[in-house]
């Protein structure tokens, strides 16, 4: 039995053509489609070459959003010392030591976007890898969110700093703003979005590496995208 799609989804995808997209004429058409009563957010879905299941073929990478992502992201630090008031200077909402480990072991409490740890509280923060494992959001240096320099780490999260990875069917989700943005901020942030996973591209992968491209908004369709997109910011 087919799943039955409402009219405003229908009637929005009737609008897509069945062809690939610039960013440029993207944008406009997904905000034009857009029915829903809230602010969606936008996200980039790309279609990557690669084999997962191969520790050297997985892409993994952070990047800041030159526009952020049109909502504050809430930051957990655990840390020691004279680094707690550094977090809290940062602008970190929730910071503890092992009071904080604890009540994310005992509660499985995760009412934060990211978390930050220093390496001297990494022992501690193994504990919690079946509470945050999950929801991807276990501290990794690879990320910078393993690290001495708390006060930096917040301000990059606090200013639009994201993490994207392949999932098992070497898909990367990112989102890259919200639909009420000027099509020319959401631009600029999928294209950055897209010139980092293609610096992120592993040396084991072989043959074409993106091999699609989506834009799509939380209740909208998605669009094809061009995917020499790619190709031209590989080179930028």
């Amino acid at each position: 039995m087919s799943k039955k799609i409402s009219k405003n989804v229908a009637a929005a995808r009737a609008q897509v053509e069945d062809r690939p997209y610039t960013l440029q004429d993207a944008v406009p058409l997904l905000q034009k489609v857009k029915f829903a009563k809230f602010d969606e957010t936008v996200d980039l879905t790309l279609r990557l070459g690669v084999d997962p299941r191969h520790a050297d073929q997985m892409v993994r990478g952070t990047v800041v959003l030159p526009h952020g992502l049109g909502k504050t992201k809430r930051v957990a630090v655990i840390t020691s010392g004279d680094r707690l008031k550094e977090a809290e200077a940062a602008g970190a909402e929730f910071i503890g030591g092992e009071d904080l480990v604890e009540k994310i072991q005992k509660e499985s409490w995760t009412d934060f976007d990211a978390l930050i740890a220093t390496p001297d509280m990494m022992k501690s923060v193994g504990r919690l890898g079946k509470v945050l494992g999950p929801r991807g959001l276990m501290p990794n240096p690879k990320t910078g969110t393993v690290t001495n320099d708390v006060a930096a780490a917040v301000k990059e999260i606090k200013a639009g700093k994201i993490e994207f990875r392949t999932d098992k069917t070497a898909l990367v989700h990112v989102p890259v703003g919200k639909l009420s943005f000027t099509p020319d901020k959401l631009i600029e942030n999928a294209q950055t979005v897209i010139s980092s996973v293609m610096r992120a591209k592993p040396s084991a992968a072989k043959g074409k590496y993106v091999r699609g491209i989506t834009l799509s908004s939380t209740m909208g369709p998605g669009i094809p995208l061009d995917s020499s997109i790619a190709d031209s910011a590989a080179k930028a």
